[in-house]
């Protein structure tokens, strides 16, 4: 029997590019098979709905921006988590448009299969388990006061810098390195 002519990871990759170019509300069933050429049986062989292909699309570039992050709070390293932003944003441009200047819930929504809930939940989790063991190692302690700094310096600081370069579809100047860098300072110390 011959190889499938369309696979996962092309749909996939379709769907990122139409989100990439016009947002995830351009990536649909028809704008998916059109790019491929591939009939729309060979989609729903492969995903249950536009929700399932829109929420593991989400999952995966979220669980690659992630990597290095979680591994920086691993290793202790609080900064470099809040530098991983803009350097990620500078390798992945694309990824960093789809993941940083739209809503989760712009992915994230309808009726997905159990995998994908749990998918979604687990790096949700993750997420905040790294905030919260940052807070304890920068603050003391992890609660609402600690975990409040930890989001702001680690997530929102970095976001809010790259995000007029990403609007732009330009890498963030190392200017915008320099700027976490000294809020990161001023908070943690």
């Amino acid at each position: 029997m011959g190889r499938a002519l369309f696979d996962n990871a092309g749909f996939l990759a379709a769907a990122r590019t139409l989100a990439c170019e016009r947002g995830p509300a351009a990536v649909t069933i028809d704008s998916v098979t059109r790019r491929l050429k591939a009939p729309k049986g060979s989609f729903y062989y492969r995903f249950a709905s536009r929700d399932a292909l829109l929420g593991e699309l989400w999952l995966e570039t979220a669980l690659a921006y992630q990597e290095r992050f979680v591994a920086a709070i691993e290793a202790g390293d609080g900064l470099a988590a809040a530098l991983h932003t803009p350097a990620w944003v500078r390798l992945n441009l694309d990824d960093a448009r789809l993941l940083l200047l739209y809503d989760r819930h712009d992915f994230v929504q309808g009726d997905w299969p159990a995998a994908l809930k749990r998918g979604v939940r687990v790096q949700a989790e993750r997420f905040e388990s790294c905030l919260r063991r940052f807070a304890r190692q920068a603050f003391g302690r992890a609660g609402p006061a600690e975990f409040r700094r930890a989001t702001f310096v680690l997530v929102e600081v970095p976001l809010a810098a790259v995000k007029p370069h990403l609007r732009r579809r330009e890498p963030p100047p190392p200017l915008v390195d320099e700027l976490i860098t000294r809020t990161y300072h001023a908070i943690v110390g």
